[in-house]
């Protein structure tokens, strides 16, 4: 049956007295009921103090009450073996004005089904020491999960997510899911250890990240002489050579597997987004994942049981575009989507 007056009449009917907040179908409408006040008014994205994914802004002796998810920046990057800018990562995150609230893979709206908050910037009390720096990064996400919070934060270079799993792992090695161009699992440079080709490894030799249950997304470039510490210690590397091949769906099984049910940890570097897509980073390599390909990766890890997680090595001056930082507030708003579903994600307060 053709289009037709009665057809216009009918959708005429159903609405044209809606608001952008008023939906027809019930789960619709349950997720706008979350987003939209009355009159289908919604916040402006560009207005109001920037947050990371305009999450509420917290500070303070109480900014962790009540709180499921505390989101927090990591603005450091005395670590870095090429070149820097990544303190910028946080600040440049919170700038972009439009990603979320709502998630079309799980169709839901975490910001508003979760208790969330953006507790701002880890206090440092040096910008040129990097052991001092890293010590007050432990004992800012200490807190956090002292209070009974999962930890999701924004780098800075990648060197920064040593102490956090320093604090996630203290009980129980943890597992991992690591997408990014690099291993990082590279011995000391120049007489310094903990620069941000090596948390990983260090992580694993303190005892507080199972090799045997991460597994490691995007690997590419000249140097992967350095990392034969993944392969040796029983890490799962998948190559970004291999992705075609194998596919997207094998590669999420596979990871799915590797960690298994228990606590696992999950840090994204931007720098495994092909430059095309991410070129505001310290080391960018040719020949890395789309955009859709990230997403589809992480949206494939529902159900995981994530403990924590980072998003790492935005460095904005090198992108005019600010693409990169878009790219990396996304995938930390899709992260932040499957601690929905993460069995360690806190009893919302009552």
């Amino acid at each position: 049956m053709s289009w037709s007056p009665e057809k216009l009449e009918a959708l005429r009917a159903t609405f044209e007295a809606k608001t952008g907040g008023d939906m027809v179908d019930p789960k619709h409408q349950e997720i706008a009921d979350h987003i939209f006040s009355q009159g289908g008014n919604r916040p402006a994205p560009y207005a109001g103090i920037p947050t990371l994914l305009d999450a509420p802004a917290r500070s303070g002796d109480d900014a962790l009450s009540g709180l499921q998810v505390a989101l927090y920046g990591m603005p450091m990057d005395l670590a870095v073996t090429n070149r820097n800018g990544s303190r910028f990562g946080p600040r440049a995150l919170r700038a972009i004005e439009r990603v979320g609230p709502y998630n079309d893979a799980h169709h839901t709206a975490p910001l508003h089904q979760m208790t969330v908050a953006d507790i701002g910037d880890v206090p440092f009390r040096s910008r040129f020491d990097l052991a001092k720096c890293h010590a007050d990064i432990e004992g800012f996400v200490e807190r956090i999960c002292n209070a009974g919070v999962i930890p999701v934060g924004v780098g800075g270079d990648h060197s920064v997510s040593h102490p956090v799993l320093r604090v996630i792992g203290r009980d129980r090695p943890v597992g991992m899911i690591h997408i990014d161009a690099h291993c990082d699992t590279g011995g000391a440079y120049e007489g310094e250890k903990f620069h941000h080709g090596g948390p990983f490894r260090n992580a694993v030799l303190d005892g507080v990240l199972d090799p045997e249950r991460t597994i490691q997304i995007g690997i590419r470039g000249a140097a992967g002489y350095i990392w034969e510490f993944s392969q040796i210690s029983g890490m799962t590397v998948i190559e970004a050579k291999d992705i075609n091949g194998l596919g997207l769906d094998a590669i999420i099984a596979k990871a799915r597997q590797v960690v298994g049910d228990g606590p696992t940890y999950f840090s994204f570097d931007i720098d495994s987004l092909d430059p095309a897509f991410a070129p505001g980073t310290g080391t960018p390599e040719i020949g890395g994942l789309t955009t859709r390909e990230a997403l589809a990766l992480i949206r494939g890890l529902k159900g995981v049981n994530f403990v924590g997680g980072d998003v790492v090595e935005v460095a904005p001056a090198y992108d005019a575009t600010s693409n990169t930082a878009h790219a990396g507030a996304q995938m930390l708003f899709e992260f932040l989507s499957l601690l929905q579903f993460s069995r360690s994600l806190p009893t919302p307060a009552s």
